[in-house]
């Protein structure tokens, strides 16, 4: 083989080894590029997620990871700085999350309302009550079952809102009519249809449930039912890890025409789940 040969022969050699470091560098760029999201069942549940995330990502090439927990704790986990964005929906508690240096400017995303969701047989006689507080009273009254998510999430959060707003305090019938069962909405409703027992759930929820089994909305309408999601930015100065520019993509995606066309588009049976209100004040209850 000349000289001439072999110095060809080491090119294309070269050449292949440049080619295959970056075939194998490809994958791990494109999976660099993601970002871990602390949020609600809810969201997760409902199929939501399921139905926005891959337009994001088609969009941006960012993947986004999903950890699905009550509110309460998926604040915790942006508190650890364990996820780069939190996605939640209980205003008072994102909030202090805000002020006290967890997370950045909370912005609007999205609202849907809860719903009392009870047996057909309907045992404390509350169906078509637009009066939560009422309804709730009867509930206690006649010691009907009632299942609690018991769960730190925003759900459970407006559960004991509105059991103080009607005057009744749900630990005195703990382990007898009223239920905890630490769990996120799909295995609460679970049980509650097992157990044949009235529920908060998010409509939500609600609308992907299939286990209905003898359930039925009972209670709606009420402006005090009305529910709100947030989105914040991990803060990137407690957390140095924080991807903050593909985090600040999703939050900025999620509030843009794009992301609240994307979140409006999703629908079951023909039905709404989420309503986008960025650019919207919330409505006054």
């Amino acid at each position: 083989m000349t000289n001439g040969e072999n110095a060809m022969l080491r090119l294309l050699r070269r050449g292949l080894l440049a080619a295959m470091l970056a075939a194998l560098a490809l994958p791990a760029t494109a999976q660099d590029r993601s970002i871990t999201v602390a949020s609600t069942t809810s969201t997760e549940q409902s199929g939501l997620f399921g139905h926005i995330l891959p337009i994001f990502t088609r969009e941006t090439g960012i993947q986004v990871r999903v950890v699905a927990l009550g509110t309460g704790q998926a604040l915790d986990v942006g508190r650890r700085g364990d996820a780069d964005v939190v996605f939640v929906h209980d205003r008072a508690a994102e909030q202090r999350f805000v002020q006290e240096g967890h997370g950045l400017e909370r912005k609007h995303v999205m609202f849907n309302d809860f719903v009392i969701v009870g047996p057909a047989s309907d045992p404390a006689g509350i169906a078509g009550t637009r009066d939560t507080a009422e309804a709730l009273r009867r509930i206690a009254a006649a010691k009907a079952p009632f299942v609690s998510r018991g769960d730190r999430s925003g759900t459970h959060a407006a559960e004991l809102r509105l059991w103080q707003q009607a005057g009744v305090d749900p630990a005195t019938g703990r382990g007898q009519w009223y239920r905890e069962v630490g769990q996120g909405m799909g295995p609460a409703l679970n049980t509650a249809a097992a157990q044949n027992a009235y529920i908060l759930a998010d409509r939500g929820t609600w609308l992907s449930f299939r286990n209905r089994q003898d359930l039925k909305v009972v209670v709606e309408g009420d402006p005090r039912l009305f529910n709100q999601y947030g989105v914040m930015l991990v803060n990137p100065q407690r957390h140095a890890h924080v991807k903050q520019a593909d985090a600040q993509r999703f939050v900025d995606w999620l509030v843009s025409p794009a992301g609240q066309e994307a979140i409006a588009g999703y629908k079951i049976n023909g039905q709404q789940l989420f309503f986008p209100n960025a650019r919207q004040p919330e409505p006054v209850s």
